[in-house]
């Protein structure tokens, strides 16, 4: 049950990932049609803001799908024992290192919040918007970090392409 929650929580945060991604096409589709009719639309801010979104929101999606690049061409020579400690050992560091990430950009988007610090673009968005966005998408890579150490130390570490196909056949058809 709860895997299939972690699966579904990492599998739309891809979706929203997409989601950003289509409005930085937006921004941009916007911004062209804008000065091909003389008028200025200042976009460019709104596609950064989406791009740092979606950025963020695609890492715990594409590192379940094993996307990112890892360090198998040392892995794969090591014996099973040295490649698991191998394994805990980065995924130790990893994910200590992206909670304290996490918990700073939270802590920078509750700040922002607090002094309506807004971005200097003509959008003058508030900052705490993206930086929410970044906090939400870096937490839950955070979480599928810590949930791949949990899975290596218990010996039920699965195959990406195996996950993935278990993760299509539970999606709820719409």
């Amino acid at each position: 049950m709860l895997r299939n929650a972690l699966d579904r929580l990492y599998l739309y945060s891809g979706y929203v990932a997409a989601v950003f991604l289509v409005g930085i096409a937006i921004a941009i589709i916007a911004q062209i049609v804008g000065r091909m009719n003389a008028v200025t639309i200042d976009a460019t801010e709104a596609a950064g803001l989406c791009l740092a979104a979606a950025t963020f929101f695609g890492l715990a999606h594409t590192f379940r799908l094993g996307g990112h690049v890892r360090i198998n061409i040392v892995l794969d020579r090591l014996p099973a024992k040295a490649r698991r400690a191998a394994e805990i050992f980065n995924c130790l560091l990893a994910g200590c290192a992206i909670t304290y990430l996490a918990w700073n950009v939270a802590l920078l988007a509750l700040q922002s919040r607090e002094y309506n610090d807004v971005s200097p673009g003509f959008l003058a968005m508030p900052f705490w918007i993206p930086q929410a966005g970044v906090a939400a998408g870096v937490t839950v890579f955070a979480i599928a970090i810590w949930d791949e150490l949990i899975a290596i130390m218990a010996g039920s570490k699965t195959e990406p392409a195996e996950d993935e196909s278990r993760v299509a056949a539970d999606r709820p058809v719409a």
